[in-house]
């Protein structure tokens, strides 16, 4: 019975049912006549062309995408070495990306947008860091390589007029100078490239406390989320009077908002994983951009993309570069030197700024018998928890989670928040926690949200609140503190894991 069976390619691994030949007794791999079998031709050939196909396609793209770069000098300052030859797959790198009105920067001298990505060598975070337009920096000099122009040096200069100075290199002069760094490439991009994106992208998310109506950028959306792409997301990135106090600082924000959404979307989609749709992607970027030469090699390329795709987004930082009003005008930034060195000082050791810097061990005593160095004390409130006016709002929108508010008053008033009341449910949803205050409750405001444990990037200043009111998102719905979504280190931004809503200027 047992031989009628392997005659009808019922045996245990049913190989007759296909027929195909067994193996030769005592060998490893299938006989010669068995890798001949039709079935097993089909599959190889299969195989062969879906490998070849991919290899084609990789290279058409790649093709593809050289021919949509322009190119520009790295770097035009006078004094400054070029920058040495990195891997793209094992080294820091950092890219200055700029935003101008012309792809050439011919039309705008000014870069309207200024922002210094540093990717670590061992691909664990990623640090993006936007400089304000306003702000003034030394600036070095830098010849144009097309005219042969000699910009002059200057002690103090407003930072997104470098561009003007010959090129894109000139600001990657400026940054060295700046940061300590050594620039590795620069990409300059148009509004188109924004607009086009977006699109590809099939819209971003982005969120708003009010409704924002700007008549000079265009900005029209309703309050709560909405998905916004072509010219409503260029508005959105470029409204300089949409957002918090109507300043570089609340365009700034919105900027870093928005870009941690398109984080999490692509990451959400599995964008980096997807080949096609990457290059899809590139081709929409690449039309629009500008780079340094050695950016355009494909390798480099599909290298950053690799080197984003384990990267978690509690440990993607978006911060502001610490500035304070000049003094000879407010209208004007210098940077705050004590709190931007230490920032500088952690790009150019490639350390991650959502952990701590490590701190040297207590030294041990010398002698036996000598007395160790005392604890440190307790801190000590700013302001007294009970004079603390604060009212808790559910916007989580679970109807399971409507007693929210008052479970969050309950636990502020066991920790001495004498104040604390429950407010109800708002109308709306809204996926991210804020803390809001009225006008000279900042402290207060800063001190709540510690005790909540809500990161200083969801504390804003309203307009339309007295004392402080936390509304509680989406994103804390459990739990008597926040759960971490990462932290920048006491600098002004957030991390793409966090999600964040932008307040109407006047509001």
């Amino acid at each position: 019975m047992s031989s009628r069976r392997a005659d009808a390619g019922a045996g245990p691994a049913g190989n007759s049912a296909l027929g195909l030949s067994p193996a030769a007794p005592g060998s490893r791999h299938l006989g010669r006549r068995s890798v001949g079998h039709p079935v097993l031709r089909t599959i190889a050939l299969v195989l062969s062309l879906t490998l070849v196909s991919g290899l084609v396609f990789v290279a058409v793209q790649a093709i593809r995408l050289q021919r949509n770069f322009e190119t520009r000098p790295l770097n035009l300052g006078s004094n400054q070495e070029s920058a040495i030859p990195v891997d793209a797959n094992t080294d820091p790198l950092q890219i200055l990306v700029l935003g101008t009105d012309n792809r050439a920067g011919q039309d705008s001298n000014n870069s309207d947008v200024m922002m210094l990505v540093n990717m670590a060598a061992d691909r664990s975070h990623v640090t993006v860091v936007s400089f304000p337009r306003d702000l003034l920096v030394p600036l070095p000099e830098c010849l144009d390589p097309e005219t042969g122009d000699v910009y002059p040096a200057m002690e103090l200069g407003q930072l997104n007029g470098a561009l003007g100075n010959g090129g894109p290199g000139c600001t990657v002069a400026a940054i060295n100078e700046l940061t300590g760094l050594s620039v590795d490439h620069f990409m300059m991009a148009d509004f188109n490239a924004v607009k086009e994106l977006s699109n590809t992208l099939g819209g971003v998310d982005v969120c708003v406390n009010q409704p924002v109506e700007d008549e000079l950028s265009g900005l029209n959306i309703p309050a709560g989320v909405s998905s916004i792409k072509g010219d409503q997301a260029l508005a959105f990135l470029r409204t300089r009077h949409g957002f918090g106090n109507g300043g570089d600082e609340g365009r700034i924000r919105a900027q870093q908002s928005f870009l941690a959404s398109m984080v999490r979307k692509v990451n959400e989609e599995g964008t980096l994983n997807n080949l096609p749709k990457l290059y899809s992607i590139a081709e929409t970027v690449t039309r629009n951009l500008t780079v340094d030469k050695e950016l355009t090699e494909v390798s480099s390329l599909i290298a950053l993309a690799g080197r984003l795709k384990d990267v978690d987004l509690d440990r993607v930082a978006f911060v502001t570069a610490p500035v304070v009003p000049y003094e000879y005008d407010n209208n004007r930034l210098v940077l705050d030197e004590a709190a931007s060195a230490p920032l500088f000082e952690a790009l150019v050791e490639d350390r991650d700024i959502t952990e701590p810097a490590p701190e040297s061990a207590p030294a041990t005593p010398s002698k036996p018998g000598t007395v160790p160095p005392e604890a440190p004390e307790e801190t000590v409130p700013a302001v007294d928890p009970a004079a603390v006016p604060v009212t808790i709002l559910n916007a989580t929108g679970d109807a399971g989670s409507q007693s929210r508010d008052k479970a969050l008053a309950a636990y502020l008033l066991s920790e001495g928040y004498a104040q604390a009341s429950a407010g109800g449910q708002t109308a709306a949803a809204s996926p991210a926690t804020q803390v809001f205050f009225g006008p000279g409750y900042q402290e207060m405001a800063d001190q709540v949200a510690a005790a909540l444990g809500i990161p200083a990037v969801q504390v804003v200043a309203s307009n339309l609140v007295n004392g402080v009111s936390v509304q509680v998102g989406e994103d804390f719905a459990t739990g008597n503190t926040m759960p971490s979504a990462g932290d920048v280190g006491g600098l002004s931004g957030q991390t793409a894991a966090q999600v964040t809503c932008q307040t109407a200027f006047g509001n």
